[in-house]
């Protein structure tokens, strides 16, 4: 079972709700974060990393010795990431390439290979019982999917596995959430967390990704997110009010789950409603 969090916006408390889901599952949990430009679970799993290794992607690299100049690699690439120039130099953008390979096999004389290029990193290990994951993107880097597909790589098959989505509804959420059995979206009852909370449900029905809602500081703004809910029929999972001691804890790096064990119970009918969403799901398609 793959469970992702996810959040139209930022600052909804989406890793909130995705650490301490899978705290609460303990041994049948694996925690893996795909928000791998700025990976914030370990501030509050803590995790001892076990293993790590690097995410490579292909980037062309040109022999001049073959190369005739005759511009096919810049007329195949989408990105542009190949420039001929006029006094016989190709210069090659790594940043711009998304490694099709069209370039090494259009070129007409074999001048063109494809060489590795280091773009992020992933660790691995385990916080308490529950497996640990995350990626972490290069400084500068503009593509965060191939580092997210490593990370998704390495679920457990044989555990539940809580999947901490990077916020907005972009390529990196699409990569994160497209392949998930149900998607826990995380929000708050104000104008802009009603406008986000619409972009990313119209996204996971064009993913045909089934989802639920998770209402935070539900006691502030208005009801206008569970109206919403109520038109579209997406269940609202649970309700989190706004309380000082949660955002303390929060800014501790503290689980809730743990500081405040009444919650405990909460995030156990969190995970009880979604599998039986998810059984529900599948049993209708």
């Amino acid at each position: 079972m793959i469970i992702s969090v996810a959040s139209g916006k930022g600052g909804t408390g989406k890793t909130m709700i995705a650490t301490n889901l899978a705290a609460v599952l303990g041994s049948d949990a694996q925690y893996l974060d795909c928000d791998v430009e700025e990976p914030n679970g370990h501030i509050f799993l803590k995790p001892e990393f076990i293993k790590d290794y690097d995410v490579t992607v292909k980037v062309p690299k040109v022999d001049p010795a073959k190369c005739n100049y005759c511009g096919e690699c810049q007329d195949v690439c989408a990105f542009n990431a190949m420039l001929v120039l006029k006094d016989k130099k190709v210069l090659v953008f790594p940043e711009l390439c998304h490694s099709c390979g069209a370039c090494s096999l259009l070129c007409p004389t074999g001048a063109i290979e494809e060489e590795p290029r280091v773009i992020g990193k992933v660790e691995c290990g385990v916080s308490g019982e529950v497996g640990f994951v995350h990626g972490r993107l290069n400084v500068g880097e503009p593509m965060a999917p191939p580092v997210i597909k490593e990370v998704m790589r390495n679920i457990d098959s044989d555990k539940v596995a809580v999947v901490d989505s990077a916020p907005g509804t972009s390529c990196p959420v699409v990569e994160t959430v497209k392949d998930t059995d149900y998607c826990v979206l995380v929000t708050e009852p104000t104008p802009f967390g009603l406008n986000d909370l619409e972009l990313a449900v119209e996204m996971l029905a064009k993913l045909k990704v089934p989802c639920g809602v998770v209402i935070n500081r539900c006691d502030i703004g208005d009801d206008r997110v569970e109206r919403f809910c109520s038109d579209r029929d997406i269940r609202v999972l649970m309700r989190i009010p706004h309380d000082m001691e949660i955002a303390r804890v929060y800014s501790r790096g503290e689980l809730i789950v743990n500081a405040m064990p009444e919650y405990r119970n909460s995030f156990d009918r969190l995970f009880s409603d979604i599998r039986a969403e998810i059984e529900s799901w599948r049993a209708v398609g």
